[in-house]
């Protein structure tokens, strides 16, 4: 199965560890799917006054979301949770037409810490619980990508390390089934 998938990074700096394995999935799954990774950093700040009519870039991010058959969201972890770009994004894709309802999500994250953004993503899955998101998200039990000690693990700008490759094989897997199922 080929699936169009849609990338959401929630570091802002050009070659953070969680950019680099967004690069690395687009890549190592481009026979699998058709990933595009999102730029949510030219999303202005979320605004109730301009929800009804949204800037454009605000209108494309929502478009594109609701065209992909999934979304795959990888993120760093920011005083014990997600970074304020990526809430920011999820805020806009909560009102009006709430793209993100029934969509099947994966999640992952990499850190040079120990606990591989497990806070961080504990509170993602909340945040995409919400009724204006009410995300399909992939259950945890096996399913959960939490790269620590990240320097390690990356070089040249993509993911290396082969132990942590082949667990991300297999939840990508698991996640292009997922998004099959009803």
């Amino acid at each position: 199965m080929y699936v169009r998938v849609a990338i959401l990074v929630g570091s802002l700096r050009a070659d953070s560890f969680n950019m680099q394995l967004a690069r690395t999935i687009c890549e190592r799954y481009r026979d699998r799917m058709e990933a595009e990774i999102l730029d949510i950093g030219t999303l202005p700040h979320f605004d109730q006054d301009a929800e009804q009519d949204p800037p454009p870039a605000v209108a494309d991010f929502k478009r594109r979301i609701r065209e992909a058959d999934g979304v795959i969201i990888v993120t760093p972890e920011y005083n014990w949770s997600v970074p304020g770009v990526l809430k920011n994004a999820l805020d806009w894709a909560s009102r009006v037409d709430k793209v993100f309802i029934g969509k099947p999500v994966m999640i992952a994250g990499a850190t040079p810490g120990m606990l591989g953004t497990v806070r961080a993503q504990l509170h993602l899955r909340e945040i995409l619980s919400s009724p204006g998101l009410q995300a399909r998200v992939l259950p945890p039990g096996g399913n959960e990508v939490l790269v620590s000690l990240a320097p390690q693990k990356f070089a040249g700008g993509r993911l290396v390390d082969e132990a942590t490759l082949s667990f991300l094989d297999g939840v990508v897997d698991k996640f292009i089934a997922f998004i099959a199922s009803p």
